[in-house]
Parts: structure tokens; sequence; C-alpha cells
């Protein structure tokens, strides 16, 4: 599975959004509806699924799906 369909999954399984929906220009609060708390599962969940550790600092700037990705993929994570 590549790292994109894996960001997706998790999204879609911790907001209960349509898979359509996550783009990577996608907006977790304005666009999926995500709050703070969504936000602080979603960093729990890409941390756990790939096995690493987001710092707060990190967190904070990971307001879209496709910074979420370029993200993981800039620190040397695959799915």
């Amino acid at each position: 599975m590549a790292l994109e369909d894996k960001v997706r999954d998790i999204i879609v399984e911790k907001l209960g959004v349509n898979a359509e929906q996550v783009t990577p220009e996608a907006s977790f609060i304005e666009d999926l509806g995500a709050d703070s708390l969504d936000q602080v599962e979603l960093v729990m969940a890409f941390e756990e699924a790939f096995g690493a550790e987001i710092p707060d600092e990190d967190s904070e700037k990971l307001t879209t799906v496709g910074a979420v990705i370029k993200y993981l993929k800039d620190k040397g994570l695959n799915a």
C-alpha cells in the first residue's frame, strides 16, 4: 500500500469522511470537519502506523492531508 493510501485510510477511519474528500489540499479542520482532539488522534494514529514520533512543534504544522504526506516522506517513512 502506498504511503498516500495509508494516510487516506487512517483519515477516513478516524474522521468518518469519504475517501473522495481526502485530497492533498484538504484542510483537516475546514474541509474535513476535524476539531483539535481529532487532530491529536490523527497524529497518534500516524505515529503508530508509521512507527515514528511526531513532535508537537511539527504536528501543529500538519494542517492538510498534503502536509502530512510531505512530512512523512521527508522523514523517509513508508507504508
